[in-house]
């Protein structure tokens, strides 16, 4: 009898833990359908902006309203990418914008970890006076709107600095070269660094200033490449800031020229698209090529509150 019992038990664990997975392989499709469908929403258009780059004016207003508008013109391959030369030749001059918010970005990104960094590195590792004042600013600052420092920053620039002309493109790196949410990843990463490595480097000599670049820095290559991407992306989708304080419409960055662009009569709709493909390719490349170190800058305690 207790055998016959031990056996029932036995058949009735097995059958909930069947009855369990299948539950929860249920639930695992239900949620990868629901993924892919929003993914696919979110990815539509996309698709669209892809496709009509191809296209002729003519034919987007064929394919309009059918699946054929998600579809690249595949069937004129000669005649696929006419727009694209057309945004890049002298008309359009797409690429010198293109060039403009590479180099923004390139002189921005070095500046924020430089001057971002060293800053997180003085609050997160050394001592002296008022620095949880400094901490409860930085903490502060983060949940203030950005615009609402747009208007005192332009009479910083064009009034205090005389950052006006040919010195407008200073403007432009300056500001973009201090970011407080840069500042708050460096200090959460910085103080996650054990300090043994510190003391190790001091041992053999080195300063302050050789701890922070021949140790901390290489140590620390995850929350560099955040920051990195997300200077890059903020330097290069950045459109109301410059068209406020560059007086050059040659000096313009691909977003605040794309305004210009699309301004030109004549301009068709598959001309605005590539346009679009063009100034997303870059940020699209940057994600995804530093994709694990994000991850590993925010695992490794990037946002370790």
């Amino acid at each position: 009898m207790k055998e016959k019992h031990i056996r029932e038990l036995i058949n009735n664990e097995e059958v909930v833990i069947v009855k369990k997975n299948t539950i929860s392989a249920f639930g695992k499709v239900i949620y990868y359908l629901v993924g892919a469908c929003l993914s696919l929403t979110f990815l539509f258009p996309i698709f669209y902006m892809i496709a009509a780059s191809t296209k002729s004016e003519e034919t987007i207003a064929q394919h309009a309203g059918t699946i054929l508008m998600f579809i690249p013109d595949f069937a004129h391959l000669g005649t696929m990418f006419n727009n694209y030369k057309i945004i890049f030749g002298e008309g359009y001059n797409v690429g010198r914008y293109a060039l403009n918010s590479l180099i923004y970005a390139a002189i921005a990104i070095v500046l924020n970890i430089v001057i971002n960094g060293a800053a997180a590195y003085a609050i997160s590792k050394l001592t002296f006076p008022g620095k949880r004042f400094f901490n409860a600013i930085i903490m502060f600052l983060i949940i203030v709107p950005v615009e609402t420092s747009i208007i005192p920053l332009l009479s910083i620039c064009k009034i205090m600095l005389k950052l006006t002309k040919s010195l407008s493109i200073l403007a432009i790196i300056l500001p973009s070269a201090i970011s407080i949410f840069n500042i708050f990843l460096f200090i959460q990463f910085f103080s996650s660094i054990p300090k043994e490595f510190e003391e190790a480097a001091r041992m053999d000599g080195a300063n302050t200033v050789k701890v922070f670049f021949k140790v901390i820095l290489p140590l620390s290559k995850p929350i560099l490449a955040t920051v990195a991407v997300f200077c890059f992306i903020g330097v290069w989708n950045d459109y109301l800031w410059p068209t406020m304080v560059l007086t050059d419409e040659n000096m313009y960055p691909i977003q605040a020229a794309l305004t210009t662009i699309q301004s030109i009569e004549g301009i068709e709709t598959g001309q605005i698209m590539a346009s679009l493909v063009t100034t997303s390719i870059p940020i699209f490349i940057v994600y995804v090529a530093a994709q694990k170190y994000i991850v590993k800058g925010f695992g490794a305690g990037g946002l370790k509150i």
